[in-house]
């Protein structure tokens, strides 16, 4: 140990006496060009670098003749293109390329010599970085790990939001079979609180996003409070993000889906540490964790175990949102949960009403749709809800989020919404009780209605027990009474007219009268001389 400590310090040593002789000598060779060099100058130059006066005054002749500020290089072999070929491929293995360079060598004896593998081993880790090396091993992905990446600005909550797809490495039961499913999730980079996340137990399509977007932007329980609509959000190229549908329906929003470069996960460090986090935090605990030591053969060291069924999986897993929105703490809050960070933040939030929300995402076909008694009409397939009950005949639109046939969302041919509609086949029975009970609501309210216009359309009278007018049987109001009256005086008045009693005597000379339009020329001259 006290040998490797010795020889690294003579090796500083010897770095910090070649940074300031090319210093020192650049400096002297300054003074000497304008005639102020002394021997005094050489002296404590000698003294700062441990050298002698004469080792400083050979520096200066060396710079004099050959313009050379630092020692001359000692010949010595450095790695060339054909071993950087020769690592590639032969995967970083220096044994294998020396062995090929001797090789070739003694084909080709007008080769340069071959140096021993000692020195190969120097040259290759003196002239390739670490990333270098480890890309010719193992390729770009190694190399990559080797880089160095900058930091993006601070911003405030809602400015970018990250999503991405992560497959679980959890085997999972899903109706008998072992599966690992797929989740989906943004995340807000500010505030590093997870605003939306669907499960899915395949590989995710645009339904997943669209549903993991629906519940981060609607901020009404059961979501919230974190959500509402962000400025951008960027995602890489993975084509479920990309699809028509999600960049259709943020782009309503005015919100921009960044589409990042391929293979590019530093670009969305945010989400990608997420994925990271999730995984040392969370499934390595569960049964069947994939990616567990192994024992000899690859086998792993419980193959019984048992599985989670895929709604128990899906429950801890928000389980363990809920932990980490609420109660852990990143380095980079100081100290802060993600939603204290949040409800910190003075930005506004843009939220989205309900009206417009319920429409979010959503796709048709562009077709018009009546409602039937059997419902709505849709894949050969009879949707029902409560709401339909005497709407009979009514043109709709039908939309739905992609791969889920089970509920659709019926619009009006304005575009309002109308409700929500169920597959009638697979109806429960609390939904059939609401039809019922929707129907039962119309005919009360109907007999109701005709009830009370038939008690408009007769009259009743009192029972009498002496001689004496009929008297009806509901005294009118005061207000009722009096504007009875005012109409009753007014339709006397009105018989009460008798516009011919007074006949019309003819206008007097000097009254103006209209011109006749056949008169002539003459007559209205004069028409107009007595006027």
């Amino acid at each position: 140990m006290s040998d490797d400590r010795t020889g690294a310090h003579r090796a500083q040593t010897v770095r910090a006496v070649e940074v300031g002789r090319v210093a020192a000598v650049q400096r002297l060779f300054g003074l000497e060009a304008r005639g102020e060099l002394t021997s005094g100058h050489v002296r404590l130059v000698a003294q700062a670098l441990g050298k002698s006066e004469r080792t400083v005054w050979r520096w200066l002749a060396a710079a004099r003749a050959e313009g050379r500020l630092d020692r001359m290089p000692a010949g010595r072999f450095t790695v060339t293109a054909e071993v950087r070929q020769l690592l590639a491929l032969w995967g970083g293995n220096a044994s294998r390329v020396h062995a090929e360079l001797v090789e070739r060598a003694r084909k080709d004896p007008g080769r340069p010599k071959v140096p021993s593998l000692a020195t190969l081993h120097r040259a290759i880790r003196r002239d390739l970085t670490a990333g270098e090396r480890a890309g010719l091993r193992q390729g770009e992905k190694a190399r990559r790990a080797h880089d160095v990446f900058a930091k993006r600005p601070p911003t405030h909550r809602n400015v970018v939001w990250e999503g991405d797809h992560k497959r679980v490495p959890v085997q999972v039961d899903v109706e008998g079979e072992l599966v690992c499913p797929w989740v989906t999730w943004f995340i807000d980079c500010a505030t590093k609180v997870i605003v939306g996340v669907a499960v899915t137990p395949h590989a995710p399509s645009r339904d997943a996003v669209l549903a993991a977007l629906r519940c981060a932007i609607d901020r009404r329980a059961p979501y919230g409070p974190a959500g509402g609509l962000p400025a951008a959000i960027r995602v890489d190229r993975g084509k479920e993000f990309l699809c028509r549908t999600v960049t259709g329906a943020m782009g309503a929003f005015a919100v921009a889906v960044i589409d990042l470069p391929a293979y590019t996960p530093h670009l969305k460090g945010t989400v990608e540490a997420l994925n990271d986090a999730v995984e040392e935090m969370h499934f390595v605990l569960l049964p069947r964790y994939t990616h567990r030591p192994k024992l000899t053969g690859g086998r792993p060291a419980d193959p019984d175990a048992p599985a989670l069924v895929f709604a128990s999986f899906v429950s801890g897993l928000l389980d363990w949102v809920r932990w980490w929105n609420s109660e852990h703490r990143p380095d980079a809050l100081g100290g802060r949960t993600p939603l204290q960070a949040w409800a910190a933040d003075p930005t506004p939030v843009a939220d989205v009403p309900a009206e417009q929300l319920a429409g979010f995402a959503l796709e048709d076909d562009g077709r018009e749709r009546t409602i039937t008694s059997h419902g709505v009409r849709w894949h050969r397939r009879d949707y029902i809800g409560d709401w339909m009950v005497g709407r009979t005949g009514t043109r709709v639109v039908v939309r739905h989020l992609p791969h889920h046939d089970d509920l659709i969302e019926v619009f009006d041919t304005t575009g309002a919404h109308l409700g929500s509609a169920y597959l009638a086949d697979a109806a429960t029975g609390e939904q059939i009780r609401a039809l019922k009970a929707a129907r039962t609501a119309a005919a009360r309210r109907l007999r109701a209605d005709l009830k009370a216009a038939e008690k408009l359309r007769r009259d009743r009278f009192k029972a009498q027990t002496v001689a004496a007018p009929a008297t009806r049987s509901r005294t009118p109001t005061h207000s009722e009474a009096a504007g009875e009256l005012d109409e009753t005086g007014r339709s006397g008045r009105r018989t009460l007219a008798r516009p011919d009693l007074i006949p019309h005597t003819p206008a007097p000379d000097h009254w103006a009268r209209p011109i006749d339009p056949s008169s002539t020329e003459q007559e209205k001259d004069r028409h107009s001389d007595t006027n």
